[in-house]
C-alpha cells in the first residue's frame, strides 16, 4: 500500500491511502511537528469492519482526498469521502458519509486514535535513547488531549476534537460515531487535531471550508507572486505547476524567514546544501526566495569548536533537528554540521542571488557572516599543502561522507577500496572557486577593490593548482576526490559535472566534461548517472554509485547553460521530461535506478525515496532557465539568452521572471523550417537589464 503525505509550516502528516495511521506498519505513519509523532494511530473502520479503498484524487499537494466503501453485495453501499489538510497549525479531516442503499441505514463509525510522542528518529530506528513518559489525558464533551512530558522537560500535547455526537472509550482509545442515514443521504463528521507544545494557547478554528479556503488562497496568492511557465508540452506543464505547488508545501519559518526543507516524510527541517540548492533552483522562481534561506543559515553558522556536532567556527550547518533526542543533547543535530559543501554553497548563493536581484543590502547585512565562512573555508584548506578544502568526521554519531554523496561507501577508488579521510572532493573546489571571483566582482561593484584583488588572486592560485590534482589523463575526466594521502580518486562519476557552473576549466576541458557527460556510460537515457556504469563501485540501485538524481543533473544544467552547451542541456532536459511523466503527480522523485533506457521498459524507481523532494521539484525551474538560455549578470546591467528547446517541446512561454529591477516576459518559439532555430518574443522587460540574444551556430 501507498503511502500520502502532505504538510503546512512545521507539521506534516503521513498516512496509508485510506488516510489511516497504522501503528504497526513501518512506514512510520504519523501526525509530525519538530521531529515529534503527535499522532501515531488515526484508523477509520465502519461497523467494525475496514472499508475498502475505492481511489485517492486530488491534484493539490496538499490536500488528501480519498473514496472508502463499505458494502453489502448486490444491496448496497455505506461510502465515505474522507478529506484531510493542515491548516495554521490544526489537521482538519471531514469524513461525508452517504447511504447508498435503498432504505434507512444506521451505520457505525469508528476512529481508533493513539499519540506516542516519539523522536522521529526513534520512529525511523535510527537512534535510541532516554526518553519521557505519557501523563493522563484530559477530556471534555467533545474533546480528549493526549499528552506526554519529554526528557527535555517539554509538555507536548494532541487535542482531537470533533463536532458530531459520539461515544469515547479511553481505555480502548477509541471514538464511535452511530448514525441514521436515510438513502442518498449524506452527514459530514468533521474532526481537528492540533498539536501543541506545553501551555501553548489552541489556535484560531476555522470552518472546514473557511480554512480550506484560506489555504487555497495562499496557494493562489504563492502561484501568482512567482515566474510563470506555459509549454506545448503538456507534461512539462503538470511537471512545472506540480513543483510550484510542492516548493509552496515545503517552505518553513523557523525564525528568520522562510525556507525550504530537505523533503518529506523524513526530511521536513532545513538543511544547508539541500536548503541552498533549492533555493538556488528558486532563483528562476523570484531571487527572493534566497533571503530567508540565507538569514535562517547565518543565524545557525557555527562560532565554536565542537566535535560532537562537528562544528567550526564559520561553517554553514549541515542538518537541524528540534525532537526530544536533540534537545537532550542525545542526538548531534542541533545543529549538525557534518557538511563540506555547505559553507561555499552559502556564499554562492549570495552570489547568484546579486546576480540576479542587482541587490547589495545582503551582502552589507551578512558580511560578518560571509567573512566568518571564508576564514573556515581557507583555515580548513590550509590542512595539507595543496590547500585543498578537505572533510573528516569528528563527531562519533556523524557522516563519514560529508559532500552531497554522503553514503559510506560513495568514495570509492577504481579497485573498490573506499577512500580514506581527509577527502577533497571535486566539486567543492569548482564551489570556492565560484565562490570567490563571484564575491570579487561583488567587491569591486561596492567600492572594496583590495579585498576583491584578494579574492581573485586566491582563486587563481585554486585554478591552478587543481587542473594538476584532479586531471584523468587517462579518462580525459577529472576524478571524484582525493585520499588523505592527495591520490587520486579515480571513479568516473557525475560530481565534476558541477565544475562547470564554476568556470575553473579551461575551454578544452569544459568541452570534454560536457560531451563525457553525455555518454552512454554516464547517461543512461534519462539522466546523467551518479557513477559511470563502468567503474568498480557501480550498482544501478545504489544510492550514489550509479543511481540518477535530478537535482544532480539541475546543477549540472546550471553549468552546461553558463558554459553555452546547448545540445547536451537539452538531452538532460529531455531525459527529465521523459522521468516525470512516469511518476504519480508529474514528480521528478528524489533519485530513480540508474538501468539504461534500452536495458527496461520504464524508468526503475528507487526503493525508498522522499515524495515530494524540494532539490528534485526544483529541478523544473533549472530546466525552464537552461531552455531560455538565461544568465543574469544584474551588477553589469545585462542578461544573455541563447535559447533551445528539446525535441518534446516547440514553444515556450514565461511571465513574470524576476529580474533586476522589475520583471520580464518571453516567448519561445521553434522555426518551423530551421529547426534548431529557436525564435525568442520579447512581451516585456521592465528589467532595466540590456538583453543580448545569442543563437546556436
Amino acid at each position: 500500500m501507498n503511502n500520502q503525505v502532505i504538510k503546512e509550516g512545521s507539521i506534516f502528516y503521513l498516512c496509508n491511502d485510506q488516510g489511516d495511521l497504522v501503528p504497526e506498519m513501518e512506514q512510520g505513519h504519523g501526525l509530525y511537528l519538530k521531529d515529534t509523532r503527535f499522532l501515531s494511530e488515526l484508523q477509520l473502520t465502519i461497523n467494525k469492519e475496514h472499508p475498502v479503498l475505492l481511489g485517492t484524487h486530488s491534484n493539490k499537494s496538499y490536500l488528501l482526498s480519498t473514496t472508502l466503501m463499505s458494502e453489502t453485495k448486490d444491496r448496497g453501499a455505506i461510502e465515505v469521502r474522507r478529506e484531510s489538510f493542515i491548516y495554521d497549525g490544526v489537521l482538519y479531516e471531514r469524513l461525508a458519509v452517504t447511504n447508498y442503499y435503498p432504505e434507512m441505514m444506521q451505520p457505525e463509525l469508528s476512529l481508533q486514535f493513539d499519540a506516542d510522542f516519539q523522536d522521529m528518529f526513534i520512529v525511523r530506528k535510527y537512534r535510541t535513547g532516554e526518553v519521557g513518559h505519557s501523563l493522563e489525558p484530559l477530556t471534555e464533551q467533545q474533546s480528549v488531549t493526549l499528552r506526554y512530558l519529554g526528557k527535555d522537560d517539554k509538555e507536548r500535547r494532541t487535542r482531537i476534537q470533533w463536532d458530531y455526537e459520539a461515544v469515547v472509550s479511553l481505555e480502548n482509545k477509541q471514538i464511535t460515531f452511530a448514525l441514521a442515514l436515510e438513502p442518498r443521504q449524506t452527514k459530514y463528521i468533521l474532526l481537528h487535531v492540533i498539536p501543541t507544545f506545553d501551555q501553548q494557547p489552541l489556535p484560531m478554528i476555522y470552518s472546514f471550508s473557511e480554512a480550506l479556503q484560506k489555504l487555497d488562497a495562499s496557494y493562489q496568492q504563492w502561484q501568482s507572486s512567482n515566474t510563470s511557465a506555459a509549454s506545448s508540452n503538456e507534461h512539462y506543464n503538470q511537471l512545472f505547476n506540480r513543483s510550484i505547488q510542492d516548493l509552496r508545501m515545503l517552505m518553513d519559518n523557523i525564525g528568520h524567514g522562510d525556507i525550504p526543507v530537505a523533503g518529506l516524510p523524513w526530511f521536513a527541517t532545513p538543511f544547508g546544501r539541500d536548503s541552498l540548492i533549492t533555493s538556488l533552483f528558486m532563483l528562476a522562481l523570484h531571487p527572493s526566495h534566497a533571503i530567508g534561506t540565507l538569514r535562517t543559515l547565518a543565524a545557525y553558522q557555527g562560532t565554536k569548536y565542537d566535535t560532537w556536532r562537528d562544528e567550526e567556527p564559520g561553517k554553514i550547518m549541515h542538518e537541524i533537528r528540534f525532537g526530544e533526542l536533540a534537545n537532550t543533547n542525545q542526538s548531534p543535530f542541533s545543529p549538525y554540521y557534518g557538511g563540506v559543501d555547505s559553507t561555499p554553497l552559502f556564499l554562492i548563493l549570495i552570489v547568484e542571488y546579486v546576480r540576479w536581484s542587482g541587490d547589495l543590502s545582503i551582502v552589507s547585512e551578512l558580511q560578518s557572516n560571509i567573512d566568518a565562512a571564508l576564514h573556515w573555508i581557507d583555515t580548513r584548506s590550509s590542512s595539507n599543502d595543496a590547500h585543498f578544502l578537505t572533510y573528516h568526521q569528528e563527531a562519533s554519531e556523524g557522516f563519514p561522507n560529508q559532500g552531497w554523496k554522503d553514503s559510506s561507501n560513495s568514495i570509492v577508488h577504481e579497485d573498490g577500496q573506499y577512500a580514506k579521510s581527509p577527502i577533497a572532493l571535486v566539486e567543492v573546489q569548482g564551489y570556492i572557486y565560484y565562490a570567490k571571483n563571484g564575491l570579487a566582482a561583488i567587491y569591486e561593484a561596492m567600492g572594496e577593490a583590495e579585498l576583491a584583488k584578494k579574492l581573485r588572486y586566491e582563486a587563481r592560485e585554486l585554478k591552478e593548482q587543481f587542473q594538476h590534482y584532479y586531471w584523468l589523463e587517462q579518462d580525459s575526466f577529472y576524478c571524484i576526490a582525493l585520499d588523505e594521502a592527495m591520490k587520486q580518486v579515480k571513479s568516473v562519476t557525475s560530481n565534476p559535472g558541477h565544475l562547470l557552473m564554476s568556470d575553473i576549466l579551461d575551454a578544452p576541458h569544459t568541452e570534454l566534461v560536457a560531451s563525457r557527460l553525455v555518454q552512454d556510460d554516464l547517461f543512461n537515457g534519462y539522466g546523467i548517472r551518479t557513477m559511470s556504469n563502468q567503474a568498480a563501485g557501480y550498482y544501478p540501485i545504489s544510492y550514489h554509485n550509479g543511481s540518477v538524481w535530478p537535482h544532480d543533473n539541475g546543477m549540472i544544467l546550471l553549468g552546461l547553460l553558463r558554459q553555452g552547451c546547448s545540445d547536451e542541456a537539452m538531452k538532460v532536459v529531455s531525459g527529465m521530461l521523459q522521468v516525470s511523466k512516469q511518476f504519480a503527480g508529474y514528480r521528478l522523485p528524489e533519485l530513480f535506478s540508474g538501468y539504461d533506457r534500452t536495458e527496461t521498459d520504464s524508468v526503475v524507481p528507487y526503493p525508498t525515496t522522499c515524495s515530494p523532494q524540494a532539490w528534485a521539484g526544483a529541478t523544473a525551474f533549472v530546466m525552464m532557465q537552461a531552455m531560455l538560455g538565461l544568465v543574469p549578470d544584474a551588477l553589469a546591467g545585462k542578461l544573455s539568452l541563447c535559447p533551445a528547446l528539446p525535441d518534446e517541446l516547440n514553444q515556450l512561454a514565461v511571465h513574470n521572471l524576476s529580474i533586476g529591477k522589475g520583471l520580464l516576459s518571453l516567448n519561445l518559439v521553434r522555426d518551423p523550417v530551421d529547426y534548431r532555430n529557436i525564435n525568442v518574443e520579447v512581451i516585456s522587460n521592465t528589467t532595466g537589464l540590456q538583453i543580448e540574444i545569442r543563437h546556436h551556430n
